[in-house]
Parts: C-alpha cells; structure tokens; sequence
C-alpha cells in the first residue's frame, strides 16, 4: 500500500504563463493560483490582464505581468530573468502562445507561414530553452506545451497550424529524453475546439458549430478549464512519472 497519496498541491511554486491574457492562457493562470502557485503572465501587452492580477491576488497568490512577445528573444529572456528575481526560481512553464490563420494550402503567403510558425514553434522553442536553463540548474522543472488534436488529425484550411502543432509534439518528446536527467518534466496537452475569444467566430456559425459536435463523441465544446485542469495535474507531483507525452483533450475525436 502507498504511503503517501497523489498530490495536486502547488503550494509555493513559480509558474510562468504565456499567452495568459484570455482564453486557455488565462483560465491556466487562475487554475494554477488556486492550486496554489505564483504567477507570471507573460504578455504580448504588459498594460493588458490587470484584471487577471487582480483575481489572481484574490486568491491570495504573488502574482507579475511580464511583457513577454514570444517572438522577440530578449523578451523572453527578459521575463525568464524577471521570474527568477521576483520568485527566486521557476518550476513550471506553461507555452500557451499560438496562432492558426486560416486559409486554403494554394493561398498561403510566406508572411502567414513565417508568423505562425515564428509564434508556434519558435517561440514554443526557445521560451523552452530559457526556461530550461534555469531548471537544470535548479535540477527540477515542469515544462508543459499547449498543442492540439491539430498535430494528430488533418483540419481542413490550417495545413500550417496542424504542421506547427505536430511539431510541438515532438519537440516535447524530444526536450522530455534530452533534460529528464536534470528532472525536468516535458509533456504537453492537446485540446479539441474549446470556448475562446479565438474559436468563438467559427463556433458562432451554427453548421460550422453542428460539425465540430458531430465529431466530438461526449458531444460538447471544451471549456478553458478542462485543460487547465490537465495542466494543473501536469504541473503537480501527481504526474511525478510523466513525461514526453502529449495528452488529448478531444471529447474522443481522436479515438474513432
């Protein structure tokens, strides 16, 4: 029998969020708070999410907004840096940043292929790696990516977004073998459409919204927080013996 039962508790712990201004970023940020941990918020804006901060001292965490564009290198070492001054450390990234500009494979532009994957992969890359070198130093580490059932089925119209996110998966295959020995854990979560800003003119369109619910077998949207709540889980010592896997988050999509 075990001596000690899984904990979900995140009592003290320094996590940065990208993205983390609204949607799945946002409702990360407030699941990891309540879980008990400090926050970053990285930011495209750093004027933006005040009210964000705001919830976040509510419920009695130290909380920063850092201005954190993914696609500018010195920012994000900058806001790594900031972490580590204000917190003493940095236990758990989460890389919320993503676009997926719709448009037909004839019609992409070099400009649209480079900003998605400059803001998907790049980004994802190298806030990693920033983060990555505090976490071998500190020789312990949560890592976790925001990919999508877009790296495991083909969408129509987004052939570079479902790129890009089939690429995020394996970066973290790649990153979990590579800094397991530092005790670095590197997974990621990988959603269906859930309720955004972002999806929320697609999912406006009622044959574009039946669609999506024809393929999803639990028959719903997802909510924010059913993936905050596998980030949570992912960040605890509760999944002290995960690492390099990608979870789904798709209502079923993926297993018919």
């Amino acid at each position: 029998m075990t001596s000690q039962f899984p904990s979900f508790d995140l009592t003290g712990k320094a996590a940065l969020v990208t993205g983390a201004a609204k949607g799945l970023g946002r409702a990360c940020a407030l699941a990891l708070a309540n879980a008990g941990a400090n926050i970053g918020l990285g930011l495209r804006d750093v004027s933006t999410a005040a009210d964000l901060e705001d919830e976040i001292r509510a419920l009695g965490r130290e909380v920063i907004r850092l201005q954190m564009d993914v696609s500018d290198l010195t920012q994000i070492q900058g806001s790594v840096d900031k972490m580590v001054d204000t917190f003493g450390k940095l236990d758990i990234l989460i890389n919320n940043v993503g676009v997926a500009p719709a448009n037909h494979a004839e019609n992409v532009t070099e400009e649209d292929f480079d900003v998605t994957l400059n803001l998907n992969i790049k980004g994802t890359f190298f806030a990693s790696q920033a983060a990555g070198r505090v976490m071998i130093g500190q020789k312990s580490g949560k890592i976790i990516n925001i990919s999508s059932q877009a790296g495991f089925v083909a969408l129509a119209e987004e052939s570079v977004y479902c790129m890009t996110k089939a690429g995020i998966n394996h970066l973290t295959k790649c990153l979990a073998v590579e800094w397991a020995k530092y005790n670095i854990h590197v997974n990621a979560v990988a959603p269906t459409f859930i309720y955004t800003p972002g999806t929320e003119p697609w999912l406006k369109d009622d044959v574009f919204h039946q669609n999506v619910l024809s393929k999803i077998p639990l028959g719903r949207i997802g909510d924010p927080m059913d993936v905050a709540g596998a980030v949570v889980f992912l960040a605890s010592s509760a999944a002290n013996l995960i690492t390099g896997e990608v979870m789904l988050i798709d209502g079923g999509w993926t297993s018919q």
